[in-house]
């Protein structure tokens, strides 16, 4: 990503895991950082399987094999309003004095740890290509790769360290793939915001 280098991209992390990586994207970039919230939406026998994702505007990715999961009609609509309701908690407890930077004319560069379904970075690509950036980047560290392929064409470029053969899940990969809590992530934010360029700013 070399080439972003000094023209002041915004780097977007979803929140959580994404966070730490994304601040040393931001740092190697010379570049403004915030979050994309979204949230994956489960199915009714498990808030852990991944059916689709949700944005903070209530648009929502729906995974093709959803429905056969039992994630459909009244499960969905329940699980919609419970996770906007997260989504507008995390809002306010990971930037209460901040609004959302915006990506409008900007390069953007929306980073997550990993690619499994595609889920999220799909509702997070959707929430901030609607703001219309210059250019639209997705940078991970590893995917499967259909998962991939599936993102490819909705951003300008993709970002991908590691496309396994043999993909089950985004932490195998990770010597150490703790769980990012909520105090670091707004540590993180904390400490790079006090130190950002003054840049355009508007909620989404």
């Amino acid at each position: 990503m070399k080439e972003y280098k000094g023209r002041n991209p915004l780097v977007l992390a979803i929140p959580r895991g994404a966070v730490p990586m994304e601040h040393v994207i931001a740092e190697s970039l010379d570049g403004e950082m915030n979050i994309v919230l979204v949230h994956r939406l489960g199915a009714p026998f498990s808030t852990e399987f991944t059916t689709g994702a949700i944005d903070e505007t209530g648009w929502t990715y729906i995974a093709s094999f959803a429905q056969q999961f039992g994630a459909s009609g009244s499960f969905l609509e329940e699980e919609k309003c419970r996770l906007l309701k997260v989504l507008k908690r995390r809002r306010a407890q990971y930037t209460p004095f901040r609004r959302p930077i915006d990506p409008g004319g900007r390069i953007t560069i929306v980073v997550d740890d990993g690619l499994a379904t595609g889920a999220t970075m799909i509702a997070a690509l959707h929430a901030i290509r609607a703001r219309k950036p210059a250019t639209l980047v997705c940078a991970v560290s590893v995917a499967a790769q259909d998962s991939l392929e599936q993102v490819a064409p909705l951003v300008d470029d993709t970002v991908c360290l590691c496309t396994p053969a043999h993909f089950l899940a985004v932490g195998q990969f990770f010597r150490n793939f703790s769980e990012v809590g909520d105090d670091e992530v707004i540590q993180i934010l904390s400490q790079h915001h006090k130190a950002d360029k003054p840049g355009p700013s508007s909620a989404h």
